[in-house]
């Protein structure tokens, strides 16, 4: 009796997962490449990891597994030219300046227009008010860009013309304090003798005669009404309202940006509405933490609420961070026709959608990707590719000859290696984190074992059999 032939069984085996990012199992007829001593090797077993030097080795002999280096942007050359996949632990990832920032929301078509438009006061100012006495109303205003400023207004009685009295008016920054250059203004309003505002500047109140704060470095245009203020005997109050008390239509969209340096910064975006389809963007940064140059500009809506156009174009910001980083120019996409920004009866919300710049970042773990691409993350939150497991596939695997520790050589039958990225040049994929397990059927073999063994037995009784045969014919004789 003897052994027929010992055959390799090269179909799939079953995955067994070990969580280990580094093991690998291959689905398809591939193989990984190993070399040790300058000599090549092939295997299926994928139990890897990573020596001293940074290496991908096998765990179990130290062969070095063959494969891609990605270039510093991590972008894997094209072709198949072997290299060992060796990665420093102590990788970073240089900063990156924001230079590109995506932008999508909705700005609402039903919004009232940001800027404020009347200034209306109502309640009594005394006729026995005296030539030291005015009476002070103060009032929070916006302009186009949603900008505070306040409106002080002062009444005062003439003392030699009855039932006169002077509206001063100034225009004064957020904080209540005169702005650079002044912007004030008067007008002489009287009252009938029922209390009854009669005249603004002598003429009759009406829609197109009142008390306007024009000023164009401020872009303040707001009418003061005081239709509603009457002259009585009793002490001076007056109360005012802004556009019926409605809130300054202002929507911010905010994101954080990187310098040359890795430093982030803060950015806000400031949509006001101008026009029934027309919308003012203005951006900024805290102050102390940089400026900013052509940092506003204009959107305009088709009727179907799409973008019609964008000014500047191309919208470019340009920062100077102040810290020792490169000033950088930043793109501004607010979309096209549908995409991006748009004007429909749906609330306002608008927020960054995309941004290029990235902090300096230290590699914190590793990945392998089903076509073998080992990514690396990075604390920063990228990902980037660093190297690929390559494979080789055979015209003929049961030509390959056997090296052991599950290793194979190239045979005389097996035909050349041919090289090839998994899942590309090649129909074999990558597991990360399995090993693929014996495709041996236990139960099957024990079966095969124990027919062969009872066969011996067959055998054996038939010449123990023969035994007797001859030891009967050899006792006849006697």
């Amino acid at each position: 009796m003897k052994v027929n032939s010992i055959d390799r069984n090269w179909n799939q085996g079953t995955f067994e997962r070990t969580g280990i990012a580094t093991d690998m199992a291959l689905q398809g007829n591939g193989m990984f490449i190993l070399e040790k001593n300058g000599q090549k090797f092939f295997t299926r077993a994928g139990n890897f990891s990573f020596d001293g030097n940074g290496t991908l080795v096998n765990s179990q002999n130290g062969a070095r597994v063959k494969g891609k280096l990605a270039t510093l942007d991590g972008v894997i050359p094209p072709g198949s030219n072997l290299e060992d996949i060796t990665i420093d632990p102590a990788r970073k990832l240089p900063a990156k300046a924001t230079t590109e920032i995506g932008w999508n929301g909705n700005l609402s078509a039903n919004s009232s227009l940001t800027r404020s438009e009347n200034f209306v006061e109502t309640g009594v100012l005394s006729t026995t008010m005296g030539a030291t006495d005015s009476f002070v109303d103060t009032h929070s205003v916006y302009n186009d860009n949603g900008v505070e400023y306040k409106v002080k207004v002062t009444y005062t009685k003439d003392q030699t013309t009855p039932h006169t009295f002077t509206a001063s008016w100034e225009l004064l920054d957020a904080n209540s304090a005169p702005l650079s250059t002044p912007v004030t203004g008067t007008k002489v309003i009287t009252f009938d003798t029922n209390g009854n505002l009669a005249t603004i500047g002598g003429l009759p109140p009406s829609d197109t005669n009142l008390i306007n704060v024009t000023d164009v470095a401020s872009k303040i245009n707001l009418n003061i009404d005081p239709r509603a203020v009457k002259e009585a005997a009793q002490n001076s109050t007056i109360s005012s309202t802004v556009d019926g008390g409605r809130e300054p239509n202002i929507v911010n969209g905010t994101l954080t940006i990187f310098d040359s340096l890795g430093n982030s910064h803060t950015l806000t975006l400031k949509f006001t509405k101008t026009t029934s389809n027309g919308w003012n963007w203005n951006a900024n940064v805290p102050a102390g933490t940089g400026s900013l140059v052509q940092n506003s500009g204009t959107i305009s809506f088709n009727t179907d609420g799409s973008i019609a156009g964008i000014t500047p174009s191309p919208t470019m910001l340009g920062f100077t961070p102040g810290n020792g980083a490169a000033n950088q120019n930043i793109s501004l996409d607010f979309g096209k026709n549908f995409s991006g920004i748009t004007q429909t009866s749906s609330g306002s919300a608008v927020s960054p959608s995309t941004q290029n710049g990235t902090a300096a970042a230290s590699l914190l773990n590793l990945n392998v990707d089903q076509y073998g691409n080992i990514v690396g993350v990075f604390s920063n939150g990228e990902s980037q590719n660093l190297a690929q497991v390559m494979v080789a596939n055979f015209n003929n695997l049961n030509g390959l000859i056997n090296a052991g520790d599950n290793m194979f050589t190239v045979g005389a039958n097996s035909g050349a290696p041919m090289y090839g990225e998994p899942g590309e040049s090649s129909r074999t994929t990558v597991n990360s984190g399995a090993l693929e397990q014996s495709n041996v059927d236990l139960s099957e073999e024990f079966t095969k074992m124990i027919v062969s063994q009872r066969g011996f037995q067959a055998n054996a009784r038939v010449i123990t059999t023969a035994d007797n045969l001859l030891q009967e014919i050899t006792q006849l004789v006697r």
